[in-house]
């Protein structure tokens, strides 16, 4: 297929896209990340800080990878996604798994109440989203007075690192990628995208734009993944009134 347009980032053609990666797109990133990906996923659970009976919305989960995480802390996970092919993989490796709900959606038009969550969170996927600004308007009107809303998205890496992550992701990563899924274009697409990401002081602006407050970041691995947590101000909950 043809990869989606990096400025217009049309759902219907990001969605597709994912579809066809989706049976090897744990491993396919498990083994270009060298595995650092696991550490990232263990920081992102950490920030959301998951507690036994708490309701928590996992956004663009994909198969369910980071929502299987936080349900190991006893949370009840809604983990939402808009590619269909993901979904399919993620319900069939975690169909034993009471505390996850798979569903279809879309991150701009978000197909819950206000103020059902405890927490949400979205790792990975932000920056695939037609309308960022909407996505995050959307977790935070889902998330309950004084809930956490947490990004984890690949970032701006410290100076040192740059030149040497910009090779790796620009001429290699899409190379390897295309061997083990066939779909060079698809990683093709993921690597602009990243390019094209603001920075984490931009994003961290994002989230205060969207109405959280307390926003914090936290570079992961040098800045080649950023931690981003604010909360969801108890005025939020009188917007409707």
């Amino acid at each position: 297929m043809n990869r989606p347009n990096v400025e217009t980032k049309k759902a219907a053609d990001v969605s597709g896209m994912f579809d066809t990666v989706a049976e090897k797109y744990d491993f396919t990133n498990d083994l270009l990340s060298l595995g650092i990906d696991r550490l990232w996923r263990i920081a992102a659970v950490n920030a959301v800080a998951p507690q036994p009976g708490q309701q928590i919305l996992d956004l663009a989960a994909g198969t369910g990878t980071s929502s299987a995480a936080l349900a190991k802390r006893g949370a009840a996970v809604t983990a939402a996604d808009f590619s269909e092919g993901m979904l399919a993989v993620g319900r069939k490796r975690h169909a034993d798994n009471p505390l996850l709900e798979f569903v279809w959606a879309d991150a701009t038009e978000l197909p819950f109440d206000d103020n059902t969550f405890d927490a949400a969170t979205i790792s990975f996927g932000l920056r695939n989203v037609q309308d960022v600004a909407a996505a995050l308007s959307e977790m935070v009107r889902v998330v309950k007075p004084g809930g956490r809303v947490v990004v984890c998205e690949f970032s701006t890496p410290i100076a040192p690192l740059r030149a040497p992550y910009n090779f790796y992701s620009s001429r290699l990563l899409p190379c390897i990628a295309g061997k083990i899924t066939g779909n060079k274009a698809a990683y093709e697409y993921l690597n602009q995208s990243i390019e094209s990401w603001p920075s984490q002081e931009l994003l961290a602006v994002k989230l205060q734009q969207a109405g959280l407050e307390r926003v914090r970041y936290r570079n992961l691995s040098g800045g080649i993944a950023a931690l981003h947590r604010g909360f969801v101000p108890a005025k939020a909950a009188q917007k409707a009134e």
